[in-house]
């Protein structure tokens, strides 16, 4: 199985792309391109079915790689089959692993899915989307990249939510933190999900109150539309105590999958004891 692992890295690292896995950012630190191409649908006359390993033999050699993130991204650029299968199998097996509780409590509701698919909800568990496209955020530019560990918690994610809407499930993370940026100062990037979005209260109130999607801004993990939050009049106060923030500091977006992204400017770290003491 090592010798197989191996041969298969081998494989995946040294085939010739020229973009990259979720299509809109680098991969690691060698800034690494790939380009995804969907020239195969493995039918009778494709060259990829020639020595093509069968999809139990790809399911035990990443989970001999730890269902190494990069990896699948690479694979997934492969060709068309190998993207479907790392949809299906592999991003699953990866959120599963890096937030096991999570992902049992994201499907104890019957589904077998995750709203916007197990690739966009891997991307969200390692990606902060920052900010450099300027249709968000107003005028702060902040690549995003990639984080090592993020805490996802659906006890803070209540502070994140009006109060009759508390019966939702919402996970949302720790704030990245970005600091010295200037006359933004100390700025914080927070991301989350929502369990059943699409019978939950707060869609429901974002529908009542005829909320508007951003014209042009997409979700930066599955590309769906998005609400303002701040615009709805649905940002609590509870939301900048939980995050050490500014009361006037934070925003943050919902797509149609529910996904969530924010942003707020950071208290110093003596204020922000305080705030949570407070609270």
């Amino acid at each position: 199985m090592l010798r197989l692992t191996m041969m298969f890295c081998w494989f995946v690292q040294n085939r010739t792309y020229d973009r990259c896995f979720f299509c809109t950012y680098q991969v690691g630190d060698d800034a690494m391109i790939l380009t995804k191409q969907y020239r195969c649908v493995h039918s009778s006359s494709c060259q990829c079915t020639k020595g093509h390993l069968s999809e139990d033999v790809i399911f035990l050699v990443f989970r001999q790689l730890n269902w190494n993130p990069k990896l699948i991204a690479a694979l997934s650029c492969v060709c068309k089959w190998f993207d479907d299968l790392a949809k299906r199998v592999l991003w699953k097996e990866f959120c599963k692993t890096r937030a096991p509780k999570m992902m049992l409590d994201l499907q104890s509701c019957g589904s077998h899915s995750v709203d916007g698919n197990w690739r966009a909800l891997g991307k969200l568990l390692i990606y902060c989307s920052g900010c450099s496209g300027g249709r968000l955020f107003n005028s702060i530019q902040i690549p995003g990249h990639f984080v090592y560990r993020t805490r996802f918690s659906r006890t803070s994610g209540k502070s994140f939510l009006l109060p009759h809407c508390r019966t939702d499930v919402l996970y949302v993370s720790d704030p990245c933190e970005h600091l010295d940026q200037g006359d933004d100062g100390d700025v914080g990037f927070f991301r989350g999900v929502f369990k059943s979005f699409m019978v939950s209260k707060v869609r429901r109130m974002l529908i009542d109150r005829g909320a508007q999607l951003h014209p042009t801004a997409v979700c930066p993990y599955c590309k769906a539309k998005m609400w303002n939050m701040l615009q709805a009049n649905m940002v609590p106060l509870t939301a900048s105590c939980k995050l050490g923030a500014y009361e006037d500091s934070v925003e943050y977006y919902v797509c149609l999958n529910g996904h969530m992204l924010g942003i707020c400017t950071l208290l110093p770290l003596s204020d922000s004891e305080e705030a949570s003491e407070s609270e």
